[in-house]
Protein backbone atom coordinates (compact mmCIF):
# COMPACT_ATOMS: atom_id res chain seq x y z
CA UNK A 1 0.00 0.00 0.00
CA UNK A 2 1.52 3.38 -0.79
CA UNK A 3 2.69 5.40 1.89
CA UNK A 4 0.02 7.97 1.48
CA UNK A 5 -2.68 5.76 2.12
CA UNK A 6 -0.79 3.96 5.38
CA UNK A 7 -0.30 7.69 6.66
CA UNK A 8 -3.99 8.36 6.40
CA UNK A 9 -5.02 5.32 8.31
CA UNK A 10 -2.29 6.15 10.79
CA UNK A 11 -4.00 9.25 11.51
CA UNK A 12 -7.72 8.08 11.26
CA UNK A 13 -5.96 5.82 14.12
CA UNK A 14 -4.42 8.79 16.38
CA UNK A 15 -7.84 10.78 15.96
CA UNK A 16 -9.42 8.03 17.26
CA UNK A 17 -7.39 7.42 20.02
CA UNK A 18 -7.05 10.93 20.58
CA UNK A 19 -10.74 11.35 21.29
CA UNK A 20 -11.52 8.62 23.17
CA UNK A 21 -9.17 9.71 25.72
CA UNK A 22 -10.67 13.53 25.50
CA UNK A 23 -7.93 14.72 24.13
CA UNK A 24 -7.15 17.40 20.75
CA UNK A 25 -5.25 15.33 17.89
CA UNK A 26 -3.29 18.37 16.84
CA UNK A 27 -1.35 17.33 20.65
CA UNK A 28 -0.22 14.29 19.67
CA UNK A 29 2.98 14.53 16.76
CA UNK A 30 3.12 11.64 14.65
CA UNK A 31 6.88 10.68 14.01
CA UNK A 32 7.96 8.52 11.27
CA UNK A 33 10.29 6.29 12.21
CA UNK A 34 12.30 5.81 8.97
CA UNK A 35 15.04 3.83 10.11
CA UNK A 36 16.78 1.65 6.91
CA UNK A 37 13.72 3.40 4.71
CA UNK A 38 15.02 4.61 1.22
CA UNK A 39 14.61 8.56 0.63
CA UNK A 40 12.40 8.02 -1.92
CA UNK A 41 9.94 6.56 0.72
CA UNK A 42 10.63 9.29 3.57
CA UNK A 43 10.48 12.10 0.75
CA UNK A 44 6.50 10.60 0.44
CA UNK A 45 5.99 10.17 3.85
CA UNK A 46 6.90 14.35 4.12
CA UNK A 47 4.32 14.92 1.01
CA UNK A 48 2.06 13.76 2.98
CA UNK A 49 2.17 15.97 5.86
CA UNK A 50 4.67 13.88 8.07
CA UNK A 51 7.71 16.47 9.69
CA UNK A 52 9.07 14.89 12.61
CA UNK A 53 10.88 11.54 11.60
CA UNK A 54 13.27 8.98 13.72
CA UNK A 55 16.18 7.48 13.03
CA UNK A 56 18.17 4.99 15.12
CA UNK A 57 21.71 5.18 13.74
CA UNK A 58 24.24 7.97 12.82
CA UNK A 59 26.18 6.52 9.81
CA UNK A 60 22.79 5.31 7.90
CA UNK A 61 21.60 8.76 8.38
CA UNK A 62 24.59 10.32 7.08
CA UNK A 63 24.47 8.25 4.34
CA UNK A 64 20.98 9.53 3.18
CA UNK A 65 20.90 13.11 4.67
CA UNK A 66 22.27 14.73 1.12
CA UNK A 67 19.41 12.81 -0.07
CA UNK A 68 17.11 14.77 1.97
CA UNK A 69 18.21 17.63 2.91
CA UNK A 70 16.20 19.66 1.05
CA UNK A 71 12.91 18.42 3.05
CA UNK A 72 13.09 22.27 4.47
CA UNK A 73 10.46 21.84 7.09
CA UNK A 74 11.42 18.09 8.21
CA UNK A 75 12.66 17.99 11.75
CA UNK A 76 15.45 14.66 12.31
CA UNK A 77 15.65 12.96 15.36
CA UNK A 78 17.79 10.56 16.89
CA UNK A 79 15.78 7.46 18.87
CA UNK A 80 18.20 5.08 18.73
CA UNK A 81 21.05 4.06 21.10
CA UNK A 82 23.83 7.01 20.72
CA UNK A 83 27.23 6.30 21.95
CA UNK A 84 28.68 9.10 23.60
CA UNK A 85 31.75 8.62 20.82
CA UNK A 86 29.18 9.66 18.12
CA UNK A 87 27.98 12.71 20.10
CA UNK A 88 29.73 15.26 17.86
CA UNK A 89 28.37 13.57 14.38
CA UNK A 90 25.00 13.24 15.96
CA UNK A 91 24.66 17.18 17.22
CA UNK A 92 25.75 18.07 13.47
CA UNK A 93 23.22 16.06 11.66
CA UNK A 94 20.13 16.07 13.83
CA UNK A 95 17.77 18.27 15.48
CA UNK A 96 16.91 16.44 18.53
CA UNK A 97 18.32 13.61 20.20
CA UNK A 98 16.03 11.46 22.12
CA UNK A 99 18.00 8.87 23.41
CA UNK A 100 19.79 10.69 26.26
CA UNK A 101 20.96 8.20 28.90
CA UNK A 102 23.79 9.26 31.05
CA UNK A 103 24.95 12.71 32.60
CA UNK A 104 28.39 11.84 30.34
CA UNK A 105 26.65 11.73 26.69
CA UNK A 106 24.48 14.61 27.62
CA UNK A 107 27.75 16.96 28.42
CA UNK A 108 29.57 15.43 25.51
CA UNK A 109 26.45 16.76 23.22
CA UNK A 110 26.26 20.03 24.34
CA UNK A 111 29.88 20.90 23.72
CA UNK A 112 29.29 19.56 20.34
CA UNK A 113 26.19 22.02 19.74
CA UNK A 114 28.06 25.14 21.76
CA UNK A 115 30.83 24.26 18.43
CA UNK A 116 28.16 23.88 16.19
CA UNK A 117 26.71 27.43 17.68
CA UNK A 118 23.49 25.67 17.93
CA UNK A 119 20.49 24.20 20.63
CA UNK A 120 19.84 20.70 20.52
CA UNK A 121 16.58 19.50 21.54
CA UNK A 122 16.94 16.24 23.80
CA UNK A 123 14.63 13.86 25.65
CA UNK A 124 15.79 11.58 28.61
CA UNK A 125 15.38 8.29 26.86
CA UNK A 126 13.84 6.12 30.82
CA UNK A 127 14.45 2.30 30.65
CA UNK A 128 10.19 2.22 32.52
CA UNK A 129 10.47 -1.78 32.03
CA UNK A 130 14.28 -2.14 34.20
CA UNK A 131 15.53 -4.61 30.83
CA UNK A 132 19.26 -5.30 31.08
CA UNK A 133 18.87 -5.78 27.32
CA UNK A 134 17.73 -2.15 26.48
CA UNK A 135 19.37 1.35 26.87
CA UNK A 136 17.81 4.07 28.77
CA UNK A 137 17.56 5.01 32.86
CA UNK A 138 15.99 3.29 35.27
CA UNK A 139 13.16 5.33 36.68
CA UNK A 140 15.10 5.33 40.41
CA UNK A 141 18.57 5.70 39.17
CA UNK A 142 20.70 8.68 40.85
CA UNK A 143 22.00 9.03 37.02
CA UNK A 144 18.44 10.85 36.40
CA UNK A 145 19.11 13.16 38.91
CA UNK A 146 22.23 14.02 38.01
CA UNK A 147 21.25 14.98 34.74
CA UNK A 148 17.95 16.98 36.06
CA UNK A 149 20.69 19.05 38.50
CA UNK A 150 23.22 19.42 36.07
CA UNK A 151 20.59 21.04 33.26
CA UNK A 152 21.60 24.77 34.09
CA UNK A 153 24.95 24.47 32.86
CA UNK A 154 23.92 22.28 29.47
CA UNK A 155 23.25 26.00 27.98
CA UNK A 156 22.85 24.17 24.28
CA UNK A 157 20.46 21.55 25.39
CA UNK A 158 16.72 21.99 25.57
CA UNK A 159 15.35 19.48 27.92
CA UNK A 160 12.05 18.77 26.51
CA UNK A 161 10.55 15.72 28.29
CA UNK A 162 11.03 12.00 28.54
CA UNK A 163 11.21 8.74 25.88
CA UNK A 164 10.10 5.27 26.69
CA UNK A 165 10.29 2.25 24.87
CA UNK A 166 8.21 -0.46 26.92
CA UNK A 167 8.87 -4.29 26.86
CA UNK A 168 7.47 -5.93 24.15
CA UNK A 169 4.38 -7.83 24.42
CA UNK A 170 1.64 -8.81 21.30
CA UNK A 171 -0.91 -7.27 23.69
CA UNK A 172 -0.75 -3.73 23.14
CA UNK A 173 -2.83 -3.51 26.69
CA UNK A 174 -0.07 -5.26 28.99
CA UNK A 175 1.82 -1.67 27.64
CA UNK A 176 -0.21 0.62 29.54
CA UNK A 177 1.07 0.27 32.84
CA UNK A 178 4.55 1.34 31.37
CA UNK A 179 3.41 4.07 29.70
CA UNK A 180 1.41 5.58 32.98
CA UNK A 181 4.59 5.31 34.49
CA UNK A 182 6.15 7.16 32.31
CA UNK A 183 3.53 10.00 32.89
CA UNK A 184 3.65 10.12 36.40
CA UNK A 185 7.49 10.26 36.13
CA UNK A 186 7.19 13.14 33.69
CA UNK A 187 4.74 14.89 36.23
CA UNK A 188 6.99 14.10 39.02
CA UNK A 189 9.63 15.78 37.38
CA UNK A 190 7.72 18.93 36.35
CA UNK A 191 6.36 19.35 39.66
CA UNK A 192 9.82 20.10 41.05
CA UNK A 193 10.17 22.76 38.29
CA UNK A 194 14.43 21.99 37.54
CA UNK A 195 15.74 24.88 35.65
CA UNK A 196 16.30 24.40 31.89
CA UNK A 197 13.80 22.03 31.63
CA UNK A 198 10.41 21.37 29.83
CA UNK A 199 8.80 18.44 30.54
CA UNK A 200 6.07 18.87 27.58
CA UNK A 201 7.03 15.72 25.27
CA UNK A 202 6.15 11.95 26.53
CA UNK A 203 7.29 10.36 23.46
CA UNK A 204 6.04 6.95 23.61
CA UNK A 205 3.91 4.60 21.58
CA UNK A 206 5.01 2.66 18.27
CA UNK A 207 2.95 0.72 15.41
CA UNK A 208 1.77 -1.56 17.68
CA UNK A 209 0.96 0.26 20.26
CA UNK A 210 0.51 3.67 20.02
CA UNK A 211 -3.68 3.98 20.91
CA UNK A 212 -2.46 2.92 23.92
CA UNK A 213 -0.16 4.97 24.50
CA UNK A 214 -1.76 8.22 23.07
CA UNK A 215 -4.68 7.32 25.95
CA UNK A 216 -2.05 7.63 28.38
CA UNK A 217 -1.02 11.04 27.23
CA UNK A 218 1.82 10.83 24.48
CA UNK A 219 2.51 14.03 23.27
CA UNK A 220 4.76 12.09 20.28
CA UNK A 221 4.23 8.42 18.40
CA UNK A 222 7.35 6.73 16.69
CA UNK A 223 5.86 5.06 14.11
CA UNK A 224 7.68 3.22 11.38
CA UNK A 225 5.67 -0.40 9.91
CA UNK A 226 1.99 0.90 10.00
CA UNK A 227 3.61 3.90 7.53
CA UNK A 228 6.59 2.53 5.31
CA UNK A 229 5.34 -1.74 5.96
CA UNK A 230 7.82 -4.32 7.33
CA UNK A 231 11.34 -3.53 7.01
CA UNK A 232 14.39 -6.04 7.44
CA UNK A 233 16.62 -4.33 10.02
CA UNK A 234 20.54 -3.89 9.25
Amino acid sequence: MPVADNMAIVRERIGAAARRAGRKVDDVTLMAVSKTVSPELIRAAYLAGVRAFGENRVQEFAGKVDAVRDLGAAEWHMIGHLQSNKAGKAAELFNAIDSVDSLKLAEKLNAAARKLEKNLAVLIEINVGGEEAKSGIRPESRELEEILQAAPQLDHLSLRGLMTIPPFTDDPQQARVYFQKLRVLRDKIASQQFPNTNMGVLSMGMSHDFEVAIEEGSTCVRVGTAIFGKRKDT
